[in-house]
């Protein structure tokens, strides 16, 4: 039987409410350690940065310069401090598809996950439309017509709910996929097929979701924080 529940491993009480911690929380505090102790690593590898970078500091400049380079193209060259944002998001969603591999359900196959990442989107579209255009970009929900506050308050909200099922949908189809392999598939076909559509779905679908994730959230807090022509 193909299991795609979200189990819960232990529940314990804080003044009185019942808290549960489930196995998506305890996957996700794995790929927090893990990426902790790859940059732990990292930075003990590189010691004191070089003014002509090599080896894994150069390797780290990359990333970070490609993450923000991305940001500042889709959200604008001011807002490219916020590359430190989404490269966090980034390594997180990949982290987390990447994990299948090693047997880890990953954590962006539950929506409570994704919509965490995507309501940390909302925030900022809300944060930077305010610190950038004030009081204008609030009447803009007024506008053209106060008529049509509602409908663009529900175009508002409707960003995060879409951006965390697009990245929802994709992961949890790749595990139902992975899955129904691994218990129908005869003995002989789970030896060398797996582990080419692991590639597929745990590596380059965890770097082309995470990508489309960034670039999308990105592009929706550069409308925000930009006037209109």
């Amino acid at each position: 039987m193909v299991d795609l529940s979200v189990r819960n491993v232990f529940t314990f009480e804080v003044l009185g409410f019942e808290v549960w911690i489930t196995r998506t929380i305890v996957n996700t505090w794995i790929v927090m350690a893990a990426l902790i102790a790859l940059a732990v690593m990292a930075r003990a590898v590189i010691g004191k940065p070089r003014a002509v970078p090599t080896g894994m500091q150069n390797a780290v400049e990359a990333a970070v310069s490609a993450v923000d380079k991305l940001v500042g193209g889709a959200a604008g060259e001011r807002l490219s401090w916020l590359g430190n944002w989404f490269f966090a998001v980034f390594a997180i969603i990949g982290a987390s598809i990447v994990g299948g591999i090693v047997g880890i359900r990953p954590p962006t196959a539950d929506w409570a996950t994704t919509f965490a990442l995507a309501f940390g989107t909302f925030a900022l579209i809300q944060a930077m439309g305010v610190r950038h255009r004030g009081m204008r970009y609030l009447k803009s929900f007024i506008e053209p017509n106060p008529v049509l506050l509602p409908l663009n308050l529900i175009g508002e909200l409707a960003r995060p709910v879409s951006l965390s099922f697009r990245l929802y949908g994709n992961v949890l189809s790749g595990l139902i996929i992975m899955t129904l392999i691994y218990e129908l598939a005869p003995i002989y076909a789970r030896i060398g097929v797996p582990a080419v559509l692991h590639v597929y779905f745990d590596l380059f679908t965890a770097s082309l979701h995470a990508y489309i994730f960034c670039i999308l959230s990105a592009s929706f807090i550069g409308v925000a924080a930009t006037e209109p022509a």
